[in-house]
């Protein structure tokens, strides 16, 4: 309590002005002091004199330190930097004194203010020192109160090079936790057994679980600017199984000003271990197709629909329709927008799949860009319902496409995804068939309308993803569900699937599918054990890891090509174009129209078995509707 008060006390009145009548005082204390050893601590001098040279010192000392200003540096921070500043001050206060001292002693004005040399020059050595030497007095006295009030975080930093060093800096300068850091950690032979400001450099492969005991470490932080995923990867995987937290250094780019601050130091997020690099594309293109433009997007409230609006709210577009028949999400993103100053949009409740309301949108909008996003995506509950699976992902895109060309839109862009590649659910073939139709479209010469098609694979953090799904679970204490342990996937951020979409809308004459590099499928098994520890947990001691088997309509892994399909690159490394295979659009056209008439006879199996006639390579996994498949002709 008292320790408390004292803190208090510190940071409330330890401001500017009571270090300078402190620095002021230690001046006048060393005074006394230069005299005394002067005169041997006798008090053979003259005292008198010495009455009226004491307010003379305390005078010129207040000037000088209000010059330099070496009063306003925060005391428990002190550094170089100040000592230097009271060095300064102390010198500017000899010169003052010393130069008054021998014009007194030329003109003889005030025979009192005769101070000898050499207690001048005593007075200088003992005022830098007892200045100096009084700031890191204070200042370790605070760290001692202020470290047995907090707990104590033990670091070890995993890099000592420049921005290890500069990761030291931030954490030394921050005032909020007090963090410890006792080792750094590197892999080069080199630094390994050496000092920085005495913290010794640890191998790498001697930091292992009887380490971490000893030394009693909670955190490690990743301090490697410019390191590639699989190493990130690799690290993050080791030093998780350790049992301690795990934390990474932004890039450069993003530091505050050019400087790091501790709280940017971030725990490690799921994200940032995909074992790939970071997609980042910066089109100039992309401007000068989206400006001055009137956009639609629909499904503007799902996971893709919103990021895409948020990207398009940076560009300066003329006017920009969000449409979702969603209320309660548009209104969300709706005052989010509004939120972030947002201006010339209009958010708009209504269904894709209403043909009248849709091209009442279209007439008094008159959009000239159009990015579809609306679709229905959950694997399992579209297995249940193909009615709906093909009312809005086929019916619904079927509409938007043809009221696009009926009001001659420029650019037509849908959002697909990898589970339209060798359909194995009602999911991924409705939306193939959709691809499909919207290829048709696209090699008509009826219109000028320009289509295109994005297809990626899953996106971390997107509503009803595995990402949150593991969240909640662990929340709830677990265990967390996966539905095969040799289950893989494609993974992307959101800000990346929709920087692909935005992308895409600028690319190519209308007709390709664009793909993404997005590097290694990744276990979701993996995925899962990696949150388990991001969360501080362990596994299985503390949450277990549930097998519930392969859902209806899932496959094992994901693919991002057809049979059929090879690609072409572009002029982004990472963007390819999926060559479509061969249809004839009239029979596909005539079939799909066909589909989505049987579909309003509420048949189920009819339903996907017309959905199957259309899509050949669409085989039914662990599904009421295999048996559809064996029964084809």
């Amino acid at each position: 309590m008292i320790k408390s008060l004292l803190l208090k006390a510190f940071d409330k009145y330890a401001s500017r002005w009571v270090v300078l009548i402190i620095d002021i005082v230690l001046v006048c204390i060393s005074f006394i002091l230069a005299y005394a050893v002067r005169f041997n601590a006798s008090l053979n001098f003259d005292i008198e004199s010495f009455y009226y040279q004491l307010p003379f010192i305390a005078s010129i000392s207040l000037v000088s330190f209000l010059i330099v200003g070496s009063y306003k540096g925060i005391i428990r921070h002190t550094g170089t930097r100040d000592a230097f500043n009271v060095i300064i001050g102390v010198t500017l206060l000899f010169l003052i004194t010393t130069s008054i001292v021998l014009v007194n002693n030329l003109f003889k004005i005030l025979p009192k203010y005769t101070i000898p040399k050499t207690i001048l020059i005593i007075h200088y050595l003992i005022s830098v020192i007892v200045l100096v030497i009084s700031r890191y007095i204070f200042k370790a006295f605070y760290e001692i109160v202020s470290t047995q009030l907090k707990s104590i975080t033990n670091v070890l930093i995993y890099g000592a090079g420049d921005s290890g060093l500069i990761t030291y800096g931030a954490l030394n300068r921050d005032t909020k936790n007090k963090i410890e850091v006792l080792g750094f950690i590197d892999d080069d032979h080199k630094k390994i057994g050496k000092k920085l400001d005495r913290i010794k450099i640890y191998d790498g492969k001697s930091i292992n679980k009887k380490f971490i005991q000893n030394k009693n470490i909670d955190e490690i932080i990743i301090s490697i600017q410019n390191i590639k995923s699989e190493k990130l990867l690799y690290l993050t995987d080791k030093l998780l199984a350790l049992g301690v937290q795990v934390k990474i250094v932004p890039p450069l780019s993003k530091w505050i000003g050019g400087d790091l601050e501790a709280n940017q130091i971030k725990q490690v997020k799921i994200e940032d271990l995909l074992d790939r690099k970071p997609i980042s594309i910066d089109n100039p293109i992309v401007k000068r197709d989206v400006n001055n433009k009137v956009i639609l997007v629909t499904g503007a409230a799902g996971s893709i629909g919103s990021e895409i609006s948020r990207q398009l709210s940076t560009y300066n577009y003329k006017h920009l329709i969000l449409v979702d028949h969603a209320e309660s999400p548009l209104y969300d993103l709706q005052q989010e927008l509004i939120q972030n100053e947002t201006v010339n949009f209009t958010s708009i409740v209504a269904d894709v799949r209403d043909e009248v309301r849709m091209n009442e949108v279209f007439e008094e909008f008159k959009p000239q860009k159009v990015y579809h996003a609306a679709a229905y995506k959950h694997v399992p509950l579209m297995e249940l319902s193909p009615y709906e699976a093909v009312k809005i992902n086929i019916a619904g895109t079927k509409n938007i496409a043809d009221l696009s060309i009926k009001h001659n839109i420029e650019r037509f862009v849908m959002v697909s995804t990898d589970k339209a590649v060798n359909p194995t659910n009602v999911m991924g073939a409705t939306k193939r068939v959709a691809e499909m139709y919207v290829s048709c479209l696209s090699n008509s010469k009826k219109h000028n309308t320009k289509f295109t098609t994005t297809r990626f694979g899953n996106v971390l953090g997107s509503n009803g993803s595995v990402i949150p799904l593991f969240k909640r679970q662990i929340e709830n204490g677990g265990p967390l569900t996966v539905t095969h342990k040799d289950i893989t996937r494609y993974f992307m951020t959101i800000p990346e699937a929709c920087q692909l979409v935005l992308e895409a809308g600028t690319m190519g004459n209308g007709g390709e599918i664009y793909i993404f590099d997005m590097g290694k499928s990744v276990k979701i098994y993996d995925i899962a054990k990696r949150m388990i520890y991001l969360s501080g947990l362990n596994y299985p001691e503390d949450i277990d890891i549930k097998i519930t088997g392969l859902r209806p309509g899932e496959k094992l892994y994901e693919e991002l090509l057809a049979d059929g399909e090879n690609t072409s690159p572009t002029y982004h490394e990472k963007i390819m174009i999926a060559k479509n295979q061969e249809i004839d659009c009239d029979v596909i056209i005539n079939k799909i129209e066909k589909l989505c008439l049987i579909n309003k006879e509420h048949n189920n199996h009819k339903t996907v078995q017309s959905i199957k006639e259309i899509v050949p390579e669409y085989i039914s996994n662990n599904s009421v509707y295999e048996k559809l498949d064996t029964t084809k002709i």
